[in-house]
Protein backbone atom coordinates (compact mmCIF):
# COMPACT_ATOMS: atom_id res chain seq x y z
CA UNK A 1 0.00 0.00 0.00
CA UNK A 2 1.16 3.27 -1.11
CA UNK A 3 2.22 5.67 1.56
CA UNK A 4 1.03 9.45 1.41
CA UNK A 5 1.80 12.62 3.39
CA UNK A 6 -0.63 14.23 5.52
CA UNK A 7 -2.71 17.02 4.43
CA UNK A 8 -3.14 18.53 7.57
CA UNK A 9 -0.92 21.08 8.62
CA UNK A 10 2.29 20.18 10.60
CA UNK A 11 1.64 21.43 14.03
CA UNK A 12 4.64 21.07 15.80
CA UNK A 13 6.08 22.23 18.99
CA UNK A 14 9.02 24.03 20.07
CA UNK A 15 10.05 21.53 22.68
CA UNK A 16 9.21 18.35 20.68
CA UNK A 17 12.35 19.84 17.87
CA UNK A 18 14.60 20.58 21.03
CA UNK A 19 14.20 16.60 22.06
CA UNK A 20 14.69 15.52 18.43
CA UNK A 21 17.34 18.41 18.09
CA UNK A 22 18.97 17.02 21.02
CA UNK A 23 18.65 13.02 20.08
CA UNK A 24 20.01 14.30 16.15
CA UNK A 25 22.81 15.48 18.10
CA UNK A 26 23.96 12.86 20.02
CA UNK A 27 24.18 10.08 17.13
CA UNK A 28 24.85 12.35 14.10
CA UNK A 29 28.40 11.53 13.90
CA UNK A 30 26.94 7.57 13.21
CA UNK A 31 24.61 6.90 9.93
CA UNK A 32 23.54 3.36 11.07
CA UNK A 33 21.88 5.40 13.85
CA UNK A 34 19.50 6.57 10.92
CA UNK A 35 16.52 4.16 12.04
CA UNK A 36 16.93 4.75 15.83
CA UNK A 37 16.45 8.43 15.04
CA UNK A 38 13.36 7.55 13.06
CA UNK A 39 12.38 6.10 15.89
CA UNK A 40 12.37 8.43 18.18
CA UNK A 41 11.27 11.13 15.70
CA UNK A 42 8.07 9.07 15.50
CA UNK A 43 7.47 8.73 19.25
CA UNK A 44 7.92 12.55 19.59
CA UNK A 45 5.66 13.75 16.72
CA UNK A 46 3.50 10.70 16.56
CA UNK A 47 4.39 10.48 12.67
CA UNK A 48 7.18 11.42 10.62
CA UNK A 49 6.14 14.46 8.39
CA UNK A 50 8.22 15.75 5.82
CA UNK A 51 9.01 18.84 8.11
CA UNK A 52 10.59 15.95 10.42
CA UNK A 53 12.27 14.22 7.57
CA UNK A 54 13.65 17.41 6.79
CA UNK A 55 15.49 18.13 10.52
CA UNK A 56 16.47 14.09 10.79
CA UNK A 57 18.27 14.57 6.86
CA UNK A 58 20.17 17.91 7.62
CA UNK A 59 20.56 16.84 11.17
CA UNK A 60 22.49 13.72 10.29
CA UNK A 61 24.08 15.08 7.08
CA UNK A 62 22.05 12.25 4.92
CA UNK A 63 20.05 12.73 1.88
CA UNK A 64 16.27 13.23 2.38
CA UNK A 65 15.35 10.78 -0.62
CA UNK A 66 17.05 8.21 1.92
CA UNK A 67 14.80 8.98 5.13
CA UNK A 68 11.91 8.74 2.76
CA UNK A 69 12.99 5.67 1.64
CA UNK A 70 13.57 4.22 4.75
CA UNK A 71 10.12 5.85 6.17
CA UNK A 72 7.91 4.44 3.30
CA UNK A 73 9.45 0.65 3.46
CA UNK A 74 8.97 0.14 6.69
CA UNK A 75 5.06 -0.73 8.04
CA UNK A 76 6.51 0.89 11.50
CA UNK A 77 6.84 4.68 10.11
CA UNK A 78 3.67 6.39 9.44
CA UNK A 79 3.64 10.04 7.26
CA UNK A 80 0.39 10.78 8.53
CA UNK A 81 -0.59 11.01 12.31
CA UNK A 82 -2.41 9.01 14.26
CA UNK A 83 -6.31 10.51 16.02
CA UNK A 84 -7.58 10.20 19.64
CA UNK A 85 -9.44 7.19 18.35
CA UNK A 86 -7.06 5.15 15.27
CA UNK A 87 -9.12 2.84 13.46
CA UNK A 88 -7.97 0.01 11.89
CA UNK A 89 -9.47 -2.49 9.37
CA UNK A 90 -8.62 -6.11 9.00
CA UNK A 91 -8.27 -6.31 5.29
CA UNK A 92 -7.36 -10.33 5.49
CA UNK A 93 -8.45 -13.08 3.48
CA UNK A 94 -11.11 -13.79 6.39
CA UNK A 95 -12.35 -10.79 6.92
CA UNK A 96 -12.44 -9.33 3.72
CA UNK A 97 -14.24 -12.52 2.01
CA UNK A 98 -16.81 -11.22 5.05
CA UNK A 99 -16.97 -7.91 3.78
CA UNK A 100 -14.08 -6.03 6.09
CA UNK A 101 -13.62 -3.70 2.28
CA UNK A 102 -17.08 -2.84 2.54
CA UNK A 103 -16.95 -1.64 6.47
CA UNK A 104 -13.65 0.21 5.39
CA UNK A 105 -15.48 2.32 2.45
CA UNK A 106 -18.46 2.94 4.42
CA UNK A 107 -15.92 4.06 7.55
CA UNK A 108 -14.20 6.42 4.80
CA UNK A 109 -17.75 7.69 3.47
CA UNK A 110 -18.69 8.49 7.19
CA UNK A 111 -15.44 10.33 8.78
CA UNK A 112 -14.95 12.20 5.50
CA UNK A 113 -11.15 11.16 5.13
CA UNK A 114 -9.38 8.63 2.81
CA UNK A 115 -6.90 5.40 4.46
CA UNK A 116 -4.15 6.51 6.23
CA UNK A 117 -5.42 10.03 7.13
CA UNK A 118 -6.94 11.74 10.10
CA UNK A 119 -9.84 14.01 10.42
CA UNK A 120 -9.35 17.45 10.43
CA UNK A 121 -9.96 17.93 14.58
CA UNK A 122 -7.32 14.81 14.86
CA UNK A 123 -9.89 12.78 16.90
CA UNK A 124 -10.42 9.93 14.29
CA UNK A 125 -7.58 8.41 11.86
CA UNK A 126 -8.23 5.22 9.59
CA UNK A 127 -5.93 2.58 8.18
CA UNK A 128 -6.34 -0.99 7.09
CA UNK A 129 -4.15 -3.78 8.25
CA UNK A 130 -3.36 -7.46 7.58
CA UNK A 131 -4.79 -10.08 9.53
CA UNK A 132 -4.23 -9.48 13.04
CA UNK A 133 -5.56 -13.22 14.44
CA UNK A 134 -8.95 -12.79 15.07
CA UNK A 135 -10.53 -14.91 12.06
CA UNK A 136 -13.41 -16.34 13.66
CA UNK A 137 -14.59 -13.23 14.33
CA UNK A 138 -14.26 -11.55 10.96
CA UNK A 139 -15.02 -9.06 9.83
CA UNK A 140 -13.01 -7.24 12.58
CA UNK A 141 -11.73 -3.82 13.44
CA UNK A 142 -10.29 -2.42 16.11
CA UNK A 143 -10.47 1.00 17.32
CA UNK A 144 -7.26 1.71 19.40
CA UNK A 145 -6.93 -1.17 21.50
CA UNK A 146 -10.72 -2.77 21.36
CA UNK A 147 -11.89 -5.29 19.33
CA UNK A 148 -15.03 -5.52 17.34
CA UNK A 149 -15.78 -8.42 15.88
CA UNK A 150 -18.77 -10.00 13.53
CA UNK A 151 -19.42 -6.94 11.74
CA UNK A 152 -21.90 -5.29 9.69
CA UNK A 153 -21.53 -2.51 7.62
CA UNK A 154 -24.93 -1.14 9.58
CA UNK A 155 -22.79 -1.52 12.63
CA UNK A 156 -20.10 0.75 11.95
CA UNK A 157 -22.43 4.12 12.19
CA UNK A 158 -23.16 3.07 15.89
CA UNK A 159 -19.10 2.27 16.61
CA UNK A 160 -18.56 5.82 15.57
CA UNK A 161 -20.92 7.29 17.48
CA UNK A 162 -19.98 5.65 20.66
CA UNK A 163 -16.51 7.82 19.96
CA UNK A 164 -17.89 10.83 19.14
CA UNK A 165 -19.73 11.08 22.23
Amino acid sequence: MLKKFSTLPFAGTADQEAKLKAFIEANKHDKSRLMAVMQEAQGIYGYLPIEVQNMIAEGMDIPLEKVYGVSTFYAQFSLSPKGEYNISVCLGTACYVKGSGDIYNKLQDILGIGGDECTPDRRFSLEACRCIGACGLAPVLTVNEEVYGRLGVDDVQGIIEKYRA
